[in-house]
């Protein structure tokens, strides 16, 4: 009987074209100095997001992300997180909108109607949310104070990046 041969190990293949990227955006919205306006999706706290179809500007897939009677005063794109997953790259990009009033927040409507949209404090919000959300968050708010954008590949933030580089 012969000998079974050694199975040779399987080689890490990335899976950077297999399929399409999947594109989100994820919304800043500032509510007075120290707090946000954050998705409640039954106790799962989460900064509003809506994915982008191709062809859709980014502006757009945000304003359907939030309804409100006169549009969300976007101001500008902050960040874009790219992570490659096992299968798919997933981009968010995270845009800002100008600071609201509680008042006014009142007034937007989630994209999921089982989610409530609501204010909560800042550094509350950064304690509360999902760990991997937090750079995320951390990085845009900091983005949005010093006007740059930036761009987080994989956990790792780069600043400084044009936005025409940007994907």
């Amino acid at each position: 009987m012969p000998a079974t041969a050694a199975i040779p190990a399987q080689r890490s293949l990335t899976y950077e074209d297999w399929r399409p990227p999947i594109v989100g955006v994820a919304l800043l919205v500032p509510v007075g100095a120290d707090s946000l306006a954050v998705a409640d999706l039954r106790g799962m706290l989460m900064l509003p997001v809506g994915d982008v179809r191709i062809g859709h500007p980014l502006e757009e897939a945000a304003q359907q992300v939030l309804a409100s009677r006169e549009g969300l005063p976007l101001l500008r794109r902050v960040a874009v997180d790219r992570v490659q997953t096992r299968r798919r790259k997933v981009i968010t990009h995270v845009l800002a909108s100008a600071p609201m009033t509680r008042a006014a927040v009142d007034g937007l409507a989630y994209r999921d109607p089982r989610a409530d949209v609501r204010v909560m404090s800042t550094l509350q919000f950064i304690d509360e949310v999902w760990p991997k959300a937090r750079l995320r968050i951390l990085v845009g708010l900091q983005a949005l104070a010093t006007g740059e954008t930036v761009c987080i590949e994989n956990g790792v933030v780069r600043a400084g990046i044009p936005v025409e580089l940007m994907p």
